[in-house]
């Protein structure tokens, strides 16, 4: 199994009007519109009424990762603006000592304005509770494309508690506008839990409480993985070949019980992963499970690299080689793992676990657009020309689609 060396970028481009990209979200989540792609066949609904729509035994996956308030505005004591973008924490390097830090961290960042901040520290001066407190940030550094970024502050507030406090919610780029109220609750999914994303998985942002309780009422299965969206998730492919396209690293985690009833989800072809994120995730574990079988060890210290997947034979279940990362985790006495993945999904590429997929629509030239060719090959073309003259709208906060092949 190999990526096509044929792929080019440009065959994955479409017209998308800028009054087709959903700049805001639709007043209620679940009231987006859901064109259901099912062997061919095409129909709509309101997401409401997916569950009419999800395969018997169907288990959901959702990636509970929570959007943090990553942006923050400083400024130099000349009074210039600059704009400091925390995208994965550098020191500690994971995400929950990070949050907890006090007094001190340091991050990796993507810093706007950067040729005014030479040297010296930014601040802001800020009440906390009645007291006058300041946090300051000292450039320290590269990491790759990235500015590592020492944040020190004065205030009785874990890192977590300072962005909640100073940050702003990094809306995607393509909607053209600074983040408003309305974005500090909407772009972030209903289950989010655990902190460390700069992009939401939009997939999930049409999920309401009530739904996933009615669903699960109808016998939908539901598990959670953690995958934190790094910022790569907004990079076009540049170049006219994907191959050459360098893939981002993205953090995740999944437990021991949720790999152990994946593997049974899997051999019974039941898993609808929602979000490209999810199914990121999902499609890394298989990986995994083939280094225990090969090494005797998952290296979960080394991210699962862009194609390496690719690597498997074509003959490797998905399901059994969850199984081996089962088991191993068992005899090892690890409760949750945690690793990374660079894995870029193409057309060539075999999809292992997932067997359905929930997606919004994506950007023209992109690795998500590619991802959905992977899952239903040349039939994205006209699931996207559907969507487009049926008034579907695009991107983040637009509406989405179930894909079942």
């Amino acid at each position: 199994m190999t990526p096509k060396d044929s792929v080019n970028i440009s065959d994955f481009d479409y017209p998308l009007p800028d009054e087709r990209i959903a700049r805001f979200p639709a007043d209620e989540r679940d009231a987006s519109r859901l064109l259901v792609y099912r062997r061919g066949a095409l129909s709509e609904t309101r997401f409401r009424g997916i569950g009419g729509e999800l395969p018997e035994g169907a288990v959901l996956v959702f990636n509970n990762t929570k959007v943090i308030r990553a942006r923050i505005v400083m400024h130099k004591p000349s009074g210039a603006r600059v704009e400091v973008f925390c995208l994965e924490p550098h020191a500690p390097a994971d995400y929950e000592r990070a949050f907890a830090a006090q007094g001190e961290c340091r991050w990796q960042c993507i810093v706007g304005n950067l040729k005014k901040w030479k040297e010296g520290p930014l601040a802001i001066d800020f009440d906390c509770n009645g007291v006058p407190c300041r946090v300051q940030a000292w450039r320290e550094g590269t990491a790759g494309t990235s500015q590592v970024v020492r944040f020190t502050w004065d205030a009785a507030l874990s890192f977590g508690q300072l962005l909640e406090h100073l940050g702003r919610i990094p809306i995607p780029p393509y909607l053209g506008r600074d983040s408003e109220e309305i974005d500090n609750t909407r772009y972030q999914t209903v289950y989010s839990r655990f902190e460390g994303s700069v992009a939401a998985p939009t997939a999930g942002l049409h999920f309401t409480p009530e739904l996933i309780e009615r669903l699960r009422r109808e016998g939908v299965r539901t598990e959670e993985v953690t995958l934190h969206v790094g910022a790569g998730t907004f990079l076009p492919v540049k170049t006219d070949n994907p191959l050459q396209h360098t893939m981002h690293t993205e953090h995740f985690e999944v437990t021991a019980a949720t790999v152990r009833r994946l593997a049974a989800a899997a051999a019974g072809r039941h898993i609808v992963a929602v979000g490209t994120t999810s199914v990121r995730t999902l499609e890394s574990l298989p990986v995994l499970g083939w280094r225990i079988l090969r090494e005797g060890n998952p290296h979960t210290d080394t991210p699962v690299g862009q194609w390496e997947a690719y690597d498997l034979p074509a003959e490797a279940d998905g399901a059994e080689l969850l199984g081996t990362l089962a088991s191993y985790m068992e005899a090892a006495g690890t409760e949750k793992l945690q690793a990374a993945t660079q894995i870029m999904i193409m057309p060539g590429f075999t999809y292992r676990l997932t067997s359905g997929m929930i997606t919004n629509f994506h950007q023209p030239k992109s690795t998500l657009l590619l991802l959905v060719s992977a899952f239903i090959g040349e039939e994205w073309r006209r699931l996207y020309d559907y969507a487009l003259s049926h008034g579907f709208r695009f991107l983040s906060y637009g509406d989405s689609s179930l894909l079942l092949p």
